[in-house]
């Protein structure tokens, strides 16, 4: 009886949100738009100006992927610390993303420097730049977490992420028409594009500073620094732990292949970067609500083991042909199962996470995961020179498979973690 109280009671709050609670979630669809609008500027095409540009080596196209992770380990120690003091995480995480947003600048005027440094000098700036991005994202996913109440969570991050991966592919696919007019080797493109970001970074921390944060009463004993190994006396956050950073390993694991192989050996130009890249975003688009309903109905660990044996598809079927149309199919398909993997996630994250340190939580899992960041492209790069690209992307999408299978081992564990105690999150079945 009491079950369907509860249920009620949610389903009342989905439906009749409160006037605060709406002008949270819209300034936090537009602040997200200017945000992808940002990557979308920057970060697809770091690999193609470093390589195309500044003529950067495999090892080098490697870091892109690897350093901004080990750096952000760094952050995330010390920003778990900052966190834990904070009555109010809006203003350091609106300052943590401007500081983020000002390397974009550095970015714009690397190639004015000596031929034999602008490699590095960019590579330096991306893995730098994760100093305040990582600031940026530990205290955002607090601050949003606290804001977003659980029966919302998977219908609003499910459209949110919908809105802001149709920004993204628009924007790509603005840029991609853009590039053809100029020479691959050009840099004046990608600097309009760096300042143009940065424009747009400042409008993302100026809807980030309309949101309505409750301010929160620091507990005497919160006052102390704070490092959040708290976490780890909660188990269903040590098993989601164990299970995330094994398929992250394998996920990212072929974030530099991918880049290898489409810009050395499939040729492409950043039109066809933009192309692949808006294929993948209209996959999301499609899937992003189905994902969300999924995990409603299933639940967010059962429906990861799905997401995770999709995205093993990806790195075999890529390398069975340098033909541009069936790598943008392969992109596309691949997107049906980005778009679960980004969303389902976040949303396992928050659920085994406790509300009164949720911060240490988060913290734990992306210190953890940067190691992982760092070490998995480093390894990808590493057996490219032992073997083939074949091999490499094949192993790939064995690990990933396999992450799958962890996944749904974690699936049946919090099934039976409900039975034992219902105000455990995964209940469905």
């Amino acid at each position: 009886m009491q079950n369907n109280l509860n249920r009620l009671k949610e389903e009342e709050c989905m439906q009749n949100p409160s006037e605060i609670t709406m002008r949270n979630e819209k300034n936090s669809i537009i602040n997200g738009i200017a945000s992808t609008i940002v990557m979308s500027m920057s970060n697809n095409y770091f690999a193609l100006f470093a390589i195309g540009v500044l003529g950067a080596t495999n090892y080098q196209v490697g870091l892109i992927s690897s350093l901004p992770q080990i750096v952000g380990m760094f952050a995330m120690i010390l920003g778990t610390a900052i966190m834990s003091r904070l009555q109010e995480k809006k203003r350091f995480t609106g300052m943590s993303i401007m500081f983020t947003r000002f390397f974009l600048i550095g970015m714009f005027l690397v190639i004015y420097l000596p031929q034999e440094y602008r490699a590095w000098t960019f590579v330096l700036l991306i893995g730098l730049m994760n100093l305040p991005g990582s600031f940026a994202m530990l205290s955002w996913q607090s601050f949003i977490g606290d804001l977003v109440s659980d029966s919302r969570r998977s219908s609003f991050f499910s459209e949110r992420n919908r809105i802001l991966t149709i920004a993204g592919m628009f924007t790509t696919l603005i840029i991609g028409i853009g590039l053809q007019w100029f020479d691959k080797t050009d840099p004046l493109p990608y600097q309009i594009l760096f300042i143009l970001a940065f424009i747009f970074g400042i409008a993302e921390v100026f809807y980030l500073n309309r949101h309505i944060e409750p301010k929160k009463e620091v507990k005497k004993e919160q006052k102390r620094f704070n490092f959040g190994w708290d976490a780890y006396k909660h188990k269903p956050f040590i098993y989601f732990l164990i299970c995330g950073l094994f398929f992250n390993f394998a996920w990212q694991l072929a974030w530099p292949l991918f880049n290898i192989y489409n810009i050395k050996i499939a040729h492409m130009t950043g039109f066809w970067i933009s192309i692949i890249t808006v294929a993948n975003q209209v996959g999301q688009i499609i899937s992003f609500k189905w994902w969300g309903r999924m995990a409603d109905k299933h639940s967010n660990a059962k429906m990861l083991a799905i997401t995770a044996t999709g995205m093993a598809t990806a790195p075999f079927l890529t390398i069975l042909s340098t033909n541009m149309y069936y790598l943008t199919f392969v992109n596309f398909t691949s997107g049906l199962f980005v778009s679960g993997t980004v969303l389902l996630l976040f949303n396992q994250l928050l659920e085994v996470t406790l509300e009164d340190n949720r911060g240490s939580f988060i913290a734990q899992y992306n210190i953890i995961l940067a190691i992982i960041g760092f070490v998995a492209p480093q390894v990808g790069v590493i057996l490219l020179q032992m073997s083939s690209i074949n091999t490499a992307m094949n192993l790939a999408s064995g690990l990933r498979l396999v992450s799958g299978v962890v996944f749904l081992v974690f699936y049946y564990y919090m099934r039976k973690q409900y039975f034992r105690n219902p105000k455990v999150s995964v209940q469905r079945t």
